[in-house]
């Protein structure tokens, strides 16, 4: 399956009874493979409305702010998604984010 025939599959799901922080991640996902950071974020946003506690989509959502040129957005996505990965127990997402976060902090700080 295309990236476009993918990305078009999972937004027909959109709205319906699979409609979900799965679906709107895979479809985020999909959107940043294909380039477009902007869609990804918005898709990635909608996901974190279904479930705030999916630290996965946290992290994803950082990197689609960093593609689309936004660092003070990805650095506050990792944020949050390290306070949900400390809570969830997640450590391997937690880590993952931190080093995430302190990169862009370090090229904040330039």
């Amino acid at each position: 399956m295309s990236k476009d025939a993918l990305i078009a599959s999972l937004r027909g799901q959109c709205g319906g009874p699979r409609d979900g922080a799965l679906l709107r991640y895979a479809l985020g996902n999909a959107l940043l493979e294909a380039g477009d950071a902007a869609a990804a974020t918005e898709e990635l946003r909608q996901a974190l409305r279904f479930d705030p506690r999916y630290s996965a989509a946290w992290k994803l959502l950082g990197k689609a702010c960093l593609a689309a040129d936004d660092r003070t957005a990805a650095a506050e996505a990792w944020r949050q998604g390290i306070a949900v990965a400390q809570a969830r127990g997640d450590k391997q997402a937690e880590k993952e984010m931190a080093v995430f976060l302190r990169r862009v902090e370090r090229d904040l700080g330039d």
